[in-house]
């Protein structure tokens, strides 16, 4: 980014400046949205208002755009990244003030299934929509998926299979969380080029997601729920 760049950004009003940021998470600009970050928080913008009217604020309307088909995976993944940027400035300065987060999700690819793309994707854009996400990579047995969602007190559980060997896998998480007695503990997302809704609901997971857009607005419904549940009670 040249410094002409730096000048129009700084230039700009707060509202002008947000606009910005929405159109560069777009275009996957990484350097002009940490710039853009810096600028705010400059400005006494608090790290959970930079994050929920900018960076949320642009990755809704990644998703939005992604959902419809107008935006494609490689654009995403650039947007993501471009959000990334942004978070790394913001994410110690929101541990240190507490910062509220949606909710927390723990995702990773089933034992036996080395494929990470989509669950990179669905990561990104949970973190862009305001989720704690920890990501446990590949291949994971049982234990990882519980023992992690335990300790991190999880919200949500999310696995990713691509193949149909190791879609069944799914079914032995949620099979050992019900013999466990923890099943209700947690909101369980299932997702994967062979997966359909019929399979999720025939594993009993709470919902299936057919791509990451998806996975955003089901998260938040369910947390939402969840929350109200916890305020009933």
């Amino acid at each position: 980014m040249s410094d002409e760049d730096e000048i129009i950004l700084s230039e700009l009003d707060d509202d002008e400046l947000v606009q910005q940021m929405f159109d560069d998470l777009y275009d996957g600009l990484k350097e002009e949205i940490q710039e853009s970050v810096n600028i705010l928080l400059g400005r006494g913008w608090q790290p959970y208002e930079v994050l929920t009217k900018a960076l949320v604020g642009g990755m809704t309307i990644v998703g939005k755009d992604f959902r419809d088909g107008i935006l494609f995976v490689p654009e995403v993944l650039l947007a993501a990244n471009a959000m990334k940027g942004g978070m790394a400035i913001l994410k110690p300065l929101l541990a240190e003030t507490g910062a509220p987060t949606i909710g927390k999700m723990v995702i990773g690819t089933v034992k036996g299934d080395i494929h990470d793309i989509g669950k990179n994707l669905v990561g990104m854009m949970m973190e862009g929509a305001g989720f704690e996400v920890v990501d446990l990579g590949i291949n994971n047995p049982v234990d990882n998926y519980l023992d992690t969602a335990e300790k991190e007190g999880a919200d949500i559980v999310g696995m990713s299979a691509l193949l149909t060997t190791t879609m069944p896998y799914m079914k032995v998480v949620i099979d050992t969380m019900i013999e466990r007695g923890i099943r209700d503990n947690y909101i369980v997302l299932v997702g994967g080029a062979p997966l359909n809704e019929e399979f999720g609901k025939a594993i009993g997971a709470d919902a299936y997601c057919r791509d990451a857009a998806v996975a955003v607005e089901t998260a938040k419904e369910h947390v939402q729920r969840k929350h109200n549940r916890s305020k009933a009670g």
